[in-house]
């Protein structure tokens, strides 16, 4: 079928109208507050680190940016809605380490977790902390294996912040290397995993340097080692798992920030340059790292590579351990 002229010029016309205004559109983005999601409760680190990136996003950007807190199924429901929200801009994802660890664990998503989302940087890194009471022997990783080789009464368990957490498979992948049957005991959250430990009702964990620290410092508990690749800046006197003798011992609670699939490159673009602009900031590192995080603010690709890679080490370790959620 033959287009008429009239036609023809038309439809040139329109053509040539919205395509300065996408472009404009990119350009002058953003023009109202923008959502960041947080899959999980007010007071936990995902929302800290949230909060901290959000003032200065918003200083940058300027319009607000507004915590969105959606706790809930291990963070897979306010997951969801991200996946599900307008590729816009205008909605964000924040998640730790679990966004990699849940398709394990979870028999079927609401969403794909590589295909929905759009990466945009890794915001910061936290250490997870090897704790043991104090009244534990052994003052080593190594130690406390012996301990617990010989006192396997005495020295049955661990415990973290809820099953499927990164804080629950690092200790499964502790157990594994260090052939021990600990039997795992879920709690709801950090601060009760803490309570528990100072109390003796399990004889080690595995938390954040953040919920740690003030007991290690005060002598209530002992840490045998931080299992990131390098020591905190927060602890340097802790040695590494790797140090240790535990090379393959290497977990940490990542943040990562994400949009929804289909977010224009332009404003994804300009959403990088801003957050890795504010993680360059002292006082953005500085606040970070009293939450027991380092920054880091690296690219889209790497982001998306690091997805890429995480999900089938967790899905391997969750196999074999057996993982369910709580």
């Amino acid at each position: 079928m033959r287009m008429r002229r009239r036609d023809f010029i038309t439809l040139l016309g329109g053509a040539a109208a919205i395509l300065p205004a996408a472009v404009g559109g990119a350009e002058s983005f953003p023009t109202r507050p923008i959502r960041l999601i947080v899959p999980y409760p007010a007071g936990g680190g995902t929302d800290i680190v949230g909060r901290v990136l959000g003032q200065k996003l918003h200083a940058s950007l300027g319009q607000p940016v507004v915590i969105d807190n959606r706790g809930g199924a291990g963070g897979t429901l306010g997951t969801a809605v991200a996946a599900k929200s307008a590729p816009d801009g205008y909605t964000l994802l924040l998640v730790p380490t679990s966004h990699v660890i849940n398709p394990s664990i979870y028999a079927k998503l609401p969403y794909d977790t590589e295909k929905d989302f759009a990466p945009i940087t890794m915001v910061a890194s936290a250490a997870i902390l090897m704790a043991v009471n104090a009244r534990v022997p052994g003052a080593t990783i190594q130690g406390f294996i012996e301990a617990a080789k010989a006192k396997p009464q005495a020295i049955a368990n661990y415990g973290s912040a809820g099953a499927g957490t990164v804080f629950h498979l690092t200790g499964e992948l502790f157990k594994q290397l260090a052939g021990l049957p600990l039997q795992h005991v879920p709690y709801r959250g950090g601060a009760q995993t803490v309570t528990a430990l100072l109390a003796g009702e399990i004889p080690l964990a595995f938390e954040t340097m953040l919920a740690l620290q003030p007991h290690v410092r005060a002598g209530a508990l002992r840490a045998l080692a931080v299992t990131s690749p390098r020591r905190s800046a927060i602890m340097p006197e802790i040695p590494t798992a790797a140090e240790a003798g535990f090379a393959p011992l290497v977990a940490d609670n990542s943040y990562a920030l994400f949009a929804p699939a289909g977010t224009p490159a332009p404003i994804l673009t300009r959403l990088h340059d801003a957050t890795t602009a504010a993680l360059a900031l002292p006082d953005v590192r500085d606040r970070l790292r009293e939450q027991g995080a380092e920054v880091v603010g690296n690219s889209p690709a790497k982001l998306a590579a690091y997805v890429a890679a995480e999900i089938p080490k967790w899905a391997t370790l969750a196999r074999q351990a057996a993982v369910k959620p709580d």
